[in-house]
């Protein structure tokens, strides 16, 4: 069986898959997976220009049920024009392969589905299954994608035992680290709601700007924990302050500001959105003011314990590279933040120094030895 991983990388690069747009990318991939043997199931989810299709791929009936899961979704190319070949061109070059999602991750899609045509080529059947969990809705809002599709294929009758996200983990050099957990995230806005009026009579305004001052010090003064065994200490980070006021002399109406909790397992979503409100309804009696609050926690913190799941990723990694690869739980959100609800679940593809940048790219070779890892880990995991 004759399957050339870097041209199929390129051919999904060239996809010019934008989130919600596919672009094609699912065609590409499905139909080189039925190739191999996979019965697959498209999932489309939304309507119009929110329409995101998503893909269910499965290779064997049996248990265990080994998933890869990832996205063909890529963010925008920014400034085409700075990239030092078009942006979704898929060229090779200078030893690497360039353009939007080599990295992020359509890079590791085709390493993953090369692993799985070399085995395949020595007629080589999982003792059990090996199926691809992939959407277009990663890297966009993630309403139509991975959360909607995992509901959908539980109701079908699927279930997943262990579950490897091919997000780029490693910060620089291939093998660095599995990422066997995450921090949650919670998004809020604020809007102090005052009353406008002229500076040199500010007993006939509300100025809404001295209790936003208050909320967000009593917020930030909080030290939120210290961290734990596997996680760095939770930040909050102010994002922006705004009142739209132009002139000097005019008390605003209303003062905004945004902020972000990244939190570890120390704390949970609702636990984090009670104590903000609690310092709300405080600073709104203080001040006789009116705070809106809106509160959206995107992910919880979540932990894969150390098992033989985790050493299976960083053994085979080990052998293949002589390097052991640390457990990490550093960095933003995956879409594994939804799977593990679902069955174990960790992270492991390429290095991501250049995501999401002008120029990203990948060195061929960590594609090629990505595909080894990755063949060595089905091989270690069906073993065990």
């Amino acid at each position: 069986m004759n399957f050339d991983t870097l041209d199929f990388a390129s051919r999904l690069i060239r996809c010019a898959s934008v989130t919600p747009i596919d672009a094609g990318a699912m065609d590409v991939l499905q139909t080189q997976l039925e190739t191999l043997g996979f019965a697959c199931t498209r999932y489309p989810f939304g309507q119009g220009k929110d329409r995101v299709d998503n893909l269910y791929a499965r290779l064997g009936t049996s248990a265990p049920n080994f998933c890869f899961a990832g996205h063909t979704d890529v963010v925008p190319e920014g400034d085409g024009s700075a990239w030092s070949a078009p942006a979704f061109a898929g060229e090779i070059k200078d030893g690497a392969l360039w353009g939007r999602g080599a990295a992020d991750m359509k890079g590791a899609i085709a390493a993953m589905v090369g692993a799985i045509a070399d085995l395949r080529a020595d007629d080589w059947m999982p003792s059990g299954s090996v199926s691809f969990l992939i959407t277009g809705d990663e890297e966009g809002p993630a309403i139509n994608g991975t959360e909607k599709l995992l509901k959908a294929i539980t109701e079908a009758g699927e279930v997943i035992d262990h579950c490897l996200v091919g997000e780029p983990t490693n910060p620089t050099q291939l093998g660095q680290q599995v990422k066997n957990g995450r921090r949650g995230s919670l998004n809020a806005k604020i809007a102090v709601i005052g009353t406008e009026g002229h500076v040199a009579y500010p007993h006939l305004a509300n100025n809404p700007m001295p209790p936003l001052m208050e909320l967000l010090t009593r917020l930030r003064q909080r030290k939120l924990d210290e961290g734990n065994d596997f996680f760095q200490p939770s930040n909050l980070e102010v994002t922006t302050i705004d009142v739209g006021n132009t002139a000097h002399n005019v008390i605003p109406n209303t003062a905004r500001a945004q902020f972000n909790i990244r939190f570890n397992t120390e704390h949970r979503g609702d636990d984090l959105k009670a104590w903000i409100l609690k310092e709300v309804a405080a600073v709104e009696d203080m001040f006789d003011c009116t705070i809106d609050a809106n509160l959206r926690v995107t992910g919880e913190a979540f932990l894969t314990q150390p098992s033989d799941f985790t050493e299976v990723l960083q053994s085979a990694t080990e052998t293949v590279i002589g390097k052991r690869p640390a457990l990490s739980t550093a960095g933003g959100t995956s879409d594994a933040r939804y799977i593990t609800h679902y069955a174990p679940v960790a992270e492991f593809g390429l290095i991501g120094a250049t995501m999401h940048k002008v120029d990203e790219h990948v060195a061929v070779s960590d594609i090629t030895t990505l595909q080894a890892i990755y063949s060595e880990i089905l091989r270690r995991y069906f073993k065990s």
